[in-house]
């Protein structure tokens, strides 16, 4: 069954929006993502055995992202692809209390889905991004524990490498300086929806932590240190190179 939950796209695609269904099964999601009333719906579900089902064609405006930006496009809806991925999330997590983990055979077949949209659309590897890089103050799919380094080891998306040990704090909540006007643009350059205010105000902390559940899932606390400056200026770094070999 396809999802009655699409209307025209306004613009070219050239997002890849990666989230988690954040519910307790693939049927439950699958039925939600088809409800006309829950309004809700991507072009692709991937399960835990790694079926797709195709919901929404890609040349339609499926209604998986919502409110949120990314390289100044605030309709990514009609900008992008949605793939939903089954997994409970931060919403239903293990009986211990940590998240629950995406089998190999779903995470196989999204790389392969991934790249087929990558080549049909030519999508940037910078534009391919989790559903909490777009809406960093709402969202946390598809989580700290969605194994975005092998995605790039795969051809999927950009990986910063081996951090530097060198954690030292330089910015806090509240924070004044000219050193992080220079931040706040290096992430509205790689695509975050920023104002450059020279404080570390409660919209900066929410792109930082989205920034490190993404690439530095361990720690995730929103601090500015000598780890995310490095994690910005590599991924910069290769933004530059990928769009320049493209």
């Amino acid at each position: 069954m396809m999802s009655p939950n699409f209307n025209d796209r306004k613009l070219p695609i050239s997002i890849l929006v990666l989230h988690y269904t954040g519910m307790d099964s693939a049927e439950a999601a699958y039925d939600r993502l088809c409800d006309p009333a829950a309004e809700v719906s991507a072009h692709y579900l991937v399960r835990e055995d790694g079926r797709v089902d195709n919901l929404v064609e890609e040349d339609k405006r499926a209604w998986h992202a919502g409110v949120g930006s990314w390289n100044g496009i605030t309709d990514v809806n009609s900008a992008s692809i949605g793939i939903e991925i089954v997994n409970g999330g931060h919403n239903v997590p293990l009986e211990d209390g940590s998240l629950p983990p995406y089998p190999d055979a779903q995470i196989l077949s999204v790389i392969k889905l991934s790249k087929e949209i990558i080549a049909r659309h030519d999508i940037q590897p910078r534009n391919i991004v989790g559903h909490s890089d777009i809406a960093p103050e709402r969202k946390e799919d598809p989580g700290e524990h969605f194994p975005w380094a092998g995605l790039a080891a795969a051809g999927v998306g950009l990986w910063p490498g081996e951090l530097l040990e060198d954690e030292r704090v330089l910015f806090e909540l509240g924070d004044r300086d000219r050193g992080i006007s220079i931040l706040q643009r290096g992430l509205a350059d790689l695509g975050y929806g920023i104002s450059v205010s020279g404080q570390l105000d409660d919209q900066t902390q929410a792109v930082i932590r989205a920034l490190q559940r993404r690439y530095r899932p361990l720690r995730i606390d929103g601090v500015i240190d000598m780890q995310i400056l490095e994690v910005i200026k590599r991924l910069s770094e290769l933004s530059r190179t990928t769009v320049s070999a493209a």
